[in-house]
């Protein structure tokens, strides 16, 4: 006789599971609204419908070249609107489109909001290195650009362009957690901040800001550091903010009251973590802070997706890297010497975890 299982949610309130293949349909074919997002990302499309709403589908086709028929367009642009990305007054060829409340604000590219970078490196790089999942999963080895030996952060500094676009990419996604770490961290008791690599040196602007009383160093490789330089001037934030250059495993951390790395631990193995995390040890004073940013696993590890892909994400791009859970960074942080930690909440699915020394 068939028998139905009870999930354990279903037995609590005594009603009967029913089967349905609708998750697994929406994540199997998830690529196809990601890239339906990124093509517009790529066409620049919400920028435009930020300068100029109420476009129709014939003036948007135009605009973006398309030579595609105008159902096809159609059909795009529903898309879009169906999952909130545009509004849309009238149907078909009456149709007008504008941005929606979200886009209209993180993805115009004239915005200090816009977050696209990370949509545009994800586009650019990530889309296809996905594809390889199965061959990561299998061998254990990068599917990116150094898929055929060096390493990601080789490959892309020998690219000035690709170097430019994975900064603007790190800084989309970490925006949101920056400007909530500078809220959410008590400042008061500390004067300096080393953002070990810093990249764009988005977390020292945005800390310098917000805390007139902090001065902050961006240190990251040589490469980097023009990109830096130009963010900080543009910031005006010059007076209070530097660069510093350097390999954070060849050199000493700049001495700081606290010592950030936002998506940096995630990059490698456990050795490497607890190195990394000594050598932030070695440059504060007593009473000083660590702080990792990143997408930080919750403990049961069935709830942050996002923690989880990101880590996926890393054997992709270096292979030995992963995230990883509070309980973890408790661990490697009382190995090194941190008397006590703590875990803040930040935009999203991350957060900042803390060691004190």
């Amino acid at each position: 006789m068939e028998t139905t299982t009870l999930s354990p949610s279903a037995e609590k309130q005594g009603t009967q599971h029913q089967p349905s293949p609708a998750s697994i349909m929406q994540i199997g074919t998830g690529f196809w609204a990601s890239k339906v997002l990124l093509s517009a990302v790529k066409f620049n499309l919400f920028t435009h419908l930020a300068e100029k709403p109420d476009q129709s589908c014939a003036e948007i086709k135009s605009l973006l070249k398309m030579k595609c028929t105008d159902r096809n367009v159609y059909d795009f642009l529903d898309t879009l609107t169906t999952f909130g990305f545009l509004q849309r007054k009238g149907i078909l060829e009456s149709a007008q489109y504008s941005n929606g409340a979200d886009t209209g604000i993180f993805l115009d590219r004239n915005k200090p909001s816009y977050i696209g970078g990370i949509l545009e490196m994800m586009n650019n790089r990530l889309y296809q290195f996905w594809g390889s999942l199965e061959d990561g999963l299998l061998t254990g080895l990068p599917q990116n650009e150094a898929k055929n030996g060096g390493n990601l952060f080789g490959e892309l500094y020998k690219d000035p362009a690709r170097l430019a676009e994975f900064i603007d990419a790190m800084s989309g996604i970490q925006k949101g957690n920056f400007l909530a770490f500078a809220n959410k961290f008590d400042f008061s008791a500390y004067e300096t901040l080393t953002d070990a690599g810093g990249s764009g040196a988005l977390l020292s602007i945005t800390v310098a800001q917000m805390h007139p009383h902090m001065r902050c160093t961006s240190f990251d490789l040589p490469e980097v550091q023009p990109i830096a330089d130009k963010n900080i001037i543009k910031s005006k934030v010059a007076e209070r903010v530097i660069t510093a250059k350097g390999d954070f495993f060849a050199d000493a951390l700049p001495k700081s009251d606290v010592i950030v790395m936002g998506n940096i631990l995630h990059d490698w193995d456990e050795a490497r973590k607890v190195e990394l995390m000594k050598k932030a040890f070695s440059s504060l004073p007593v009473g000083g802070a660590f702080v990792a940013i990143e997408g930080i696993i919750d403990e049961e590890r069935n709830k942050n997706a996002f923690g989880l892909l990101m880590s996926l994400n890393m054997l992709i791009e270096t292979g030995k890297g992963f995230d990883y859970t509070y309980t973890d960074f408790k661990k490697w942080a009382k190995e090194v010497g941190f008397s006590r930690t703590e875990i803040i909440q930040l935009a999203g699915p991350s957060s900042a975890v803390v060691a004190y020394k």
